[in-house]
């Protein structure tokens, strides 16, 4: 029996445990970077599945090692949720969740838990069929959804403080081999007024009306910002406010606007600032500030690890060696060729291919379109089926890097 018959032999045996460990995930709440009792369940999971190393980081993420050779692969899932909104929306329990026609629909399910219990397993079977001779690979389960990138780099550079040579990034992909996405910055402006009562409202200087210009202008650059062939065109987005006013009856003294600003190839962080710096009007810019965003919220174990909130965009290109052996996975376990594509959104990439350098693709089951919404849902056999992938995945590119 050849390997990828030997491999689908084992997924199919274990297509109940796959699902039930997926479910058993999604039905226990990680929202808000919480991962303790998920990452528990989880590495419960890979000590049942002879993972030689199964620990908690100093951030709080899970991880699990297994094999022992010189070539390092981290496959990275974030176990991390955003919340459930209107509770009314969802119609089901968000968490218990519900199969409808072979499709899970629960909070997470998606966005990412899908591709954990295929990681796990997958690496499992490739060591116990003897395909992990050279590599040593680790499950990285982590938190993402506030400050994507953070948790690689404490891989990186604090716990364990491995560089791995490659990645695999297990966010939603139809099933594809993914090669890249857009960059990103976040920004802040922040316009500074004069208090006064509303009823004398020309004894104040209201900060709120200094920025309609500039968000105005904001919408209006949306539409003229640089497009590149593959990745797209860059956006320019206002998603949220504060204001400072001493009352709904006052002149309001400080209003601040944020800025989900997309890069792609072409555009520079510096170029994006100086960009909404331009949308200032002259007389107004000593009241006027463009600020670039940090993120220093400590984890739920209470580490703190600043960065600054920019991400770069990448891509590899489709000759890529590990690019070329997830393909060729594909074409062994299930005999087609599927275009190598990107993600709309942003993920651990920015820091693993974007920042460190290190060679990523994405693979996952799932479509990203359902991410974050009232009806997250993902089909059960591709749940199964990546298994099969990731299995498969670390000979493959063993084949290609020593061809």
């Amino acid at each position: 029996m050849n390997k990828v018959n030997e491999i689908k032999k084992k997924v199919e045996e274990n297509r109940e445990n796959i699902i039930q460990f997926l479910r058993d995930i999604v039905a226990i709440p990680s929202m808000d970077g919480q991962l303790k009792e998920v990452g528990e369940r989880i590495g419960a999971e890979m000590t049942k599945l002879g993972f030689e190393e199964v620990r908690f980081d100093k951030m709080g993420n899970i991880m699990g090692r297994i094999g022992s050779g010189k070539r390092v692969i981290v496959y990275d899932s974030h176990i991390d949720t955003v919340g459930i909104g209107d509770p009314a929306s969802w119609g089901w329990d968000p968490f218990k969740g519900k199969v409808d026609n072979g499709i899970l629909y629960a909070r997470g399910a998606c966005d990412e838990k899908g591709s954990t219990p295929g990681m796990i397993y997958g690496l499992s079977f490739a060591k116990e069929l003897g395909l992990l001779k050279d590599t040593t690979a680790w499950y990285f389960g982590n938190m993402e959804e506030w400050c994507d990138g953070i948790a690689p780099n404490t891989f990186v550079e604090v716990d364990p403080k491995i560089k791995p040579d490659f990645v695999v990034i297990g966010e939603p992909t139809k099933m594809q081999v993914y090669r890249g996405h857009k960059g990103r910055v976040e920004l802040k402006v922040m316009s500074v007024g004069k208090s006064a009562h509303a009823a004398s409202h020309h004894l104040g200087d209201s900060a709120l009306y200094k920025m309609l210009s500039v968000i105005s202008g904001i919408r209006d650059l949306d539409a003229h910002l640089h497009t590149d062939p593959f990745l797209g065109k860059g956006t320019i987005m206002v998603t949220d406010t504060r204001i400072s006013t001493a009352s709904i009856n006052a002149v309001p003294d400080g209003f601040t606007v944020f800025i989900d600003r997309r890069l792609t190839f072409g555009e520079s962080k510096e170029q994006a600032v100086q960009q909404v710096k331009d949308l200032i009007p002259g007389f107004l810019r000593d009241q006027i500030t463009v600020e670039e965003m940090f993120y220093d919220e400590p984890s739920y174990t209470g580490f703190v690890f600043p960065v600054d909130k920019y991400y770069p965009a990448w891509a590899l290109e489709e000759s890529h060696p590990i690019v070329q052996a997830g393909q060729e996975t594909i074409q062994q376990l299930w005999n087609e060729k599927r275009v190598a594509s990107k993600w709309s959104f942003s993920t651990n990439g920015t820091y693993w291919a974007g920042k460190a350098g290190i060679p990523s693709i994405g693979f996952g089951p799932g479509d990203e379109i359902y991410a974050h919404t009232s009806h997250e849902q993902i089909p059960l056999d591709e749940v199964v089926a990546a298994t099969e992938f990731y299995a498969l995945f670390p000979s493959m590119l063993s084949e290609k890097i020593n061809k």
